[in-house]
């Protein structure tokens, strides 16, 4: 007898998600190459949109261990490119940051945790460190004016004011779609967009790409579990 092939909504969803990782990988090496101040620009690209890969998952109803998988080859290759420039407009050789890497880890981290049967917590642990983290490292850059220094890292209170902010609202939105409507929302996403500035501001090297994430996740799954 033959082996049934898996079914077509599957196939489509790992397609899909392959496909939106391809197209931003080639975005960010074309950026790279032919932009000014590319480098910075391509790494944007790479952090804002592949976050997005989540939802594509979670639309598509992907497996767990597809999930976890294409995560944990992804931070394989992101290993490889620290060493090799398979990649330079993400990880070139000789950065002082494992940033890419953990940003993969952490997906395969909550994907494995809370896949399929509470997606929300994954889905807004990486989408924090999505758009919040993304936005604060953009406003920060641009429009910093009251810079601080903290273990060799400087960073500016309009960019972690803009974490906390962006994270509030990602919370909000997520638990709103998820739960409905409850007042406790005011109380649970400005704990946890502060608790995300904390964690962004207390990393260092790229690792606010694992606390951030998985900190978010944990502590707002926590709050719900009290407060609903």
């Amino acid at each position: 007898m033959a082996t049934p092939n898996p079914e077509p909504h599957l196939l489509w969803g790992g397609f899909l998600v392959l496909l939106w990782l391809g197209l931003l990988l080639l975005a960010s090496e074309l950026v790279y190459r032919f932009c000014q101040d590319g480098a910075e620009i391509a790494r944007k690209i790479v952090h804002i949109g592949a976050g997005h890969v989540i939802l594509i998952a979670w639309w598509q109803n992907i497996p767990t261990v597809w999930g976890v998988a294409v995560s944990l080859g992804v931070s394989l290759l992101t290993l490889i490119s620290y060493r090799y420039p398979l990649f330079p407009s993400i990880s070139g050789v000789g950065r002082k940051s494992w940033g890419t890497f953990f940003y993969a880890l952490s997906m395969a981290i909550l994907i494995a945790v809370y896949w399929p049967q509470q997606p929300a917590f994954a889905i807004l642990g990486i989408l924090i460190m999505t758009w919040a983290d993304g936005f604060a490292a953009l406003v920060g850059k641009r429009f910093g004016r009251h810079p601080y220094v903290l273990w060799g890292s400087r960073k500016s209170w309009e960019g972690s004011l803009t974490m906390a902010g962006v994270s509030c609202i990602v919370t909000l939105f997520v638990l709103w779609l998820t739960f409905g409507w409850h007042q406790q929302l005011w109380i649970i996403a400005p704990v946890v967009g502060l608790a995300a500035m904390a964690l962004e501001t207390l990393s260092w090297r790229g690792l606010d790409n694992l606390t951030v994430p998985l900190g978010s996740a944990t502590l707002c799954f926590l709050l719900t579990q009290g407060l609903f």
